[in-house]
C-alpha cells in the first residue's frame, strides 16, 4: 500500500503521512454503505432529520478545531476557515428539513390514482477538490444523506484532513456506522472506482473540466447520473454608471480570495472604456492594501497557494504578459505568490484559460453588447458580477451573460438556500438550493387502479 505526505502550504513542512486506499478497500466501503443505506432509508423521515441536526450541532461545537485544521492543511486565512466550518453546520441544518419535505405528486388520471415518490439512489460517491475541502463536501453529503442515501466521500490528497475529521464527527453525532465514509486515495483509483462500481448509483464531482469530462464519460457508460461542478473564467463587468469606488474596493476579494484558487473567481475584469483609466487608478491601492500573510493571523486576507507545483503553474501565466501592478506577499518558506493585475486582450491566454491563482486580467469594453460579448467569449460559464446603478441594465446584462451564478453590485456566488452550478464547460446539474435533496432521488410513479 502506498502512502503520501500532507503538507502545510504556509511553511512547506509535512503535517502527516496517510495511506492511499486501494480498489479492494473502496469496494469494501461501498459494500458497507449498501447495508447502512438500507437501514437509513427505512427510518422515519423525522429520525433522519434529527440525526442531521445532531450532526450540525456537533460540527458547530467543533468550528474552531475544524478551522484550525483547515488553516494548517489548506492555508486558508483563519477568518475564512472559521466561516467555512460554520457553513458546513448551516448546510446540515438546512437539509435537515428535507427528509420531511420530499413530497411527491398526486396526478389526476382516468381509472385510478397516480402517485409519485422520491426514492434515494442508494450509495452516492462524492469526489471533492482541494480548494474548499469542507464546504464543497457538505454541499454533496448533506442533501444526499437527507434524501436517504449513504455517502462515500473522496477528498483531495492535498487537503484531506477536515474531511476525515467530519467523518469522525458524524459518528460522534450518532449517524449510523458506515453511512458516511471518507476514503482517502488517488483519483485514478478511488474516484475511478466510484464511476465504475455498479453499487455506486450517483457520482458528484467537483474539479477541472478535463477530469470532469472523463468522469462524465465513465458515468455515461454505466448509465449513471452525475453532477459536475467544473472550472470557470468569470467576468466582473463594471459600467461607467456604477459606484466605482465600491466596485474597485470589491475587486480584490472577488479574485484574490483563497489566493484565487476558486472556480468562481472573477478573474476577468471588464471595465467600460470611458472610465477604464480612472478605475485602474482606483484599483491599484486596493490591491496594494490586500493583506497576504500568515493564515493564522486574524487580519490576513490571503494565504499561500496550495503547493510548489501549483505556484509554478500560476507563475507561468505571467510569462510575457503586461503586468500593470502587483500586491505583496511574504518571502521564504511556504508557497507564497503576490497578487497580479494584467492588462490583456481578448485572445490572450491569460484572458481565456483558468489560472486558478491570484491573477486578474483587465480589458476595456464599449457598451452593453460589447460587455456581453466579451463576458461570453470563454468556454466556461460559472459565475460573474455586474456593476451598474441601472436596474434595467442589470437585468438585461444578467440575462445576456451565459453563466449559472451572477451577482449585480456584489460578488456573491454561494448561498446554501439558492442553486449553484455552471453552464457550458463549467458543469452539469446544480447543487444547493431548496431542490438539492430531490437531485439525490429517483422519481417512482405508481398507478393505483380504482376501476
Amino acid at each position: 500500500m502506498s502512502t503520501f505526505t500532507v503538507i502545510d502550504p504556509s511553511t512547506g513542512s509535512p503535517i502527516t503521512t496517510l495511506e492511499r486506499a486501494e480498489i479492494d478497500q473502496v469496494d469494501a466501503a461501498v459494500a458497507d454503505a449498501v447495508r447502512a443505506q438500507r437501514a437509513w432509508a427505512a427510518l422515519a423521515p423525522v429520525a433522519r432529520a434529527d440525526a442531521l441536526r445532531s450532526f450540525a450541532r456537533v460540527v458547530e461545537a467543533h468550528v474552531d478545531e475544524l478551522a484550525a485544521l483547515e488553516v494548517r492543511n489548506s492555508g486558508h486565512p483563519i477568518g475564512s476557515a472559521r466561516w467555512e466550518a460554520q457553513h458546513v453546520a448551516q448546510v446540515l441544518n438546512y437539509y435537515a428539513g428535507a427528509p420531511e419535505r420530499l413530497i411527491g405528486s398526486q396526478i389526476p388520471v382516468a381509472g385510478g390514482l397516480d402517485v409519485t415518490y422520491h426514492e434515494p439512489y442508494g450509495v452516492v460517491g462524492i469526489i471533492v477538490p482541494w480548494n474548499f475541502p469542507m464546504t464543497i463536501a457538505a454541499w454533496g453529503f448533506a442533501p444526499a444523506l437527507a434524501a436517504g442515501n449513504a455517502v462515500v466521500l473522496k477528498p483531495a490528497e492535498l487537503t484531506p484532513l477536515t474531511a476525515i475529521r467530519l467523518g469522525e464527527l458524524a459518528l460522534e453525532a450518532g449517524l449510523p456506522e458506515r453511512l458516511f465514509q471518507v476514503v482517502v486515495g488517488s483519483g485514478s483509483v478511488v474516484g475511478q472506482r466510484f464511476v465504475s462500481h455498479p453499487d455506486v448509483h450517483k457520482v458528484v464531482f467537483t474539479g477541472s473540466t478535463e477530469v470532469g469530462t472523463e468522469v462524465a464519460a465513465g458515468c455515461a457508460r454505466m448509465l449513471k447520473p452525475v453532477t459536475l461542478e467544473l472550472g470557470g473564467k468569470s467576468a466582473n463587468i463594471v459600467f461607467a454608471d456604477a459606484d466605482l469606488e465600491k466596485a474597485a474596493a470589491g475587486v480584490p476579494g472577488s479574485v484574490f480570495d483563497n489566493a484565487g484558487q476558486d472556480c468562481c473567481a472573477r478573474s476577468r475584469l471588464l471595465v467600460q472604456r470611458s472610465v477604464y483609466d480612472r478605475f485602474l487608478e482606483m484599483l491599484e491601492p486596493a490591491v496594494a492594501a490586500w493583506k497576504v500573510g500568515d493564515p493564522h493571523d486574524e487580519d490576513t486576507q490571503m494565504g499561500p497557494l496550495i503547493s510548489a507545483s501549483h505556484r509554478s503553474t500560476v507563475q507561468g501565466f505571467l510569462d510575457g504578459v503586461d503586468v500593470a501592478f502587483r500586491g505583496s506577499a511574504p518571502e521564504g518558506d511556504g508557497f507564497w505568490f503576490a497578487p497580479a493585475v494584467v492588462l490583456a486582450q481578448p485572445g490572450d491566454r491569460i484572458a481565456r484559460d483558468e489560472v486558478f491563482g491570484p491573477v486578474l486580467a483587465v480589458m476595456p469594453f464599449d457598451d452593453e453588447a460589447d460587455a456581453i460579448r466579451l463576458a461570453n467569449d470563454t468556454a466556461y460559464g460559472l459565475a460573474g458580477s455586474i456593476w451598474t446603478e441601472s436596474l434595467g441594465r442589470g437585468i438585461r446584462v444578467s440575462r445576456g451573460v451565459r453563466s449559472g451564478v451572477l451577482s449585480v453590485n456584489s460578488h456573491s456566488s454561494v448561498r446554501y438556500a439558492t442553486p449553484f452550478g455552471g453552464m457550458k464547460a463549467s458543469g452539469l446539474g446544480r447543487e444547493l438550493g431548496p431542490d438539492a435533496a430531490e437531485h439525490f432521488t429517483e422519481v417512482k410513479n405508481v398507478f393505483y387502479a380504482t376501476e
